[in-house]
């Protein structure tokens, strides 16, 4: 197995427009240093059965909840590292769960190969396989959505186990759930929103509570699955879907609605 990791923190989340967050990274300029990664893309494939059970159980907001990505930073080939995520919330404590695989490997496995009783040989021991297993024969989840945003992720210079990621032009697409296809697709909000995520195993510094009370930022409950989700059944007409990019410039995969899910 080329890796896994487990994360335990807790994750608050504040969207702001493009000139609040400009302050806030002007403020927080000599308390936070950007990683290795620097500014890049985050790629994912969530997963959902028929009925969209997973995000439709995230938007009650219930005290458990769980949902399934596939993952990776830039558009793979079929040998780039990509991640197969499990990712659970139980009151308010975030648990990921995750596992290092070629893409080829992980999109094979996640699309396909579990039916067939087929795992790849390099985690079929791993405890976190035996858990995906487990997500992929309780629900019986396909690829619903393609959800990719550009991310500068930094962490706190005093103590590295606080970070901090800004998420900038959430962008979607339905069909063509195949992350060697592009990265391109409609932008969620127009694009005029930043996301940013703040994960800490304890209490804040003072100085980060004091910067965010300065500038009015304040937390809220955002999914990026969840307002896809919404929004795709709500506001965007049929006749709307096409796969168009920031540039506004048509790209290649179309859009169809997929089948009504359960309302919402």
């Amino acid at each position: 197995m080329k890796g896994n990791d487990i994360f335990e923190r807790i994750e608050t989340k504040y969207l702001m427009d493009g000139e609040t967050c400009e302050r806030f990274r002007k403020e927080t300029a000599d308390l936070i240093e950007t990683d290795r990664y620097g500014d890049s893309k985050i790629l994912n494939i969530y997963f959902d059965n028929d009925t969209y059970e997973l995000v439709r159980r995230s938007m009650e907001k219930p005290v458990y909840k769980e949902k399934l990505r596939l993952r990776t930073y830039g558009i793979p080939t079929d040998d780039s590292p990509a991640f197969i995520e499990i990712k659970k919330k139980y009151d308010g404590i975030v648990y990921k769960r995750r596992v290092e695989l070629p893409y080829r490997e992980a999109f094979d496995y996640l699309t396909t190969g579990w039916k067939k009783n087929f795992r790849p040989e390099s985690i079929q021991n791993s405890q976190i396989c035996r858990e995906i297993d487990y997500f992929l024969k309780l629900y019986r989840p396909e690829p619903k959505f393609f959800i990719g945003y550009d991310r500068i992720a930094t962490y706190s210079r005093e103590d590295p186990d606080l970070r901090l990621t800004f998420d900038r032009n959430l962008r979607f697409r339905q069909l063509g759930c195949d992350l060697r296809r592009g990265d391109k697709g409609i932008l969620y909000d127009g694009g005029k929103n930043v996301l940013l995520e703040i994960k800490a195993a304890g209490a804040y510094p003072l100085w980060l509570s004091s910067i965010l009370d300065e500038l009015k930022i304040y937390p809220v409950s955002f999914s990026k699955y969840g307002s896809i989700y919404r929004q795709t059944y709500q506001n965007i007409p049929p006749a709307s879907y096409m796969n168009v990019c920031n540039t506004g410039c048509r790209c290649e995969i179309p859009y169809e609605m997929p089948a009504q899910p359960v309302a919402i």
